[in-house]
């Protein structure tokens, strides 16, 4: 009778010790989803601050900068739920900005154009990055969390359950050409 007991609770201990491992992967990985999540706003916020900044430069025909101007504006202000819509956009005016070339050397022949340049072809190379770390993060919280244990023991307590971030975030092709 005492061993049975015994050996109950060794393994009500295993399972409690397993359960609270579990829980403990789960909240670093919401942790992580937090920190990629905040990298990825600042990336975003950087781009959107580089092109706005090209756009009110001069150095761009007075079109061009209006369609980058405003989309960069409306970007950096727009609400959560349409955050992925304005990024898209923005990324849409700078392909259609940047779609040649030639307007890339423009902006590099102007006075303090190739550090902008420079500037614009970081940021645009580095949102896809951030985007896919998001986005990995999220996956494997999502994997986690569909598990039985996860949901039966709610090993997730009030945690939101995590949302990828999609959106358009295709380089230019004159910009991607030149990513070092």
């Amino acid at each position: 009778m005492t061993a049975t007991l015994i050996w109950i609770l060794v393994a009500l201990v295993a399972i409690g010790l397993y359960l609270s491992w579990t829980a403990g992967r789960l909240d670093r990985l919401h942790a992580r989803i937090d920190a990629a999540r905040a990298a990825l706003d600042a990336q975003l916020l950087r781009r959107a601050s580089v092109a706005q900044e090209l756009a009110t430069s001069g150095v761009l025909d007075p079109a061009a900068s209006i369609v980058l101007y405003e989309a960069a504006h409306a970007a950096r202000q727009a609400e959560e739920e349409q955050r992925e819509v304005a990024e898209s956009e923005l990324s849409q005016a700078l392909r259609a900005v940047f779609a040649e070339p030639q307007q890339v050397e423009a902006v590099r022949e102007a006075p303090g154009g190739e550090e902008a340049a420079r500037e614009l072809t970081e940021a645009v190379r580095r949102v896809p990055m951030a985007r896919r770390f998001h986005n990995d993060a999220v996956r494997a919280a999502r994997a986690l969390r569909r598990h039985r244990k996860v949901r039966w023991f709610r090993l997730a307590g009030h945690a939101p359950f995590p949302l990828a971030f999609e959106m358009d975030d295709e380089a230019p092709v004159a910009l991607a050409g030149r990513a070092a």
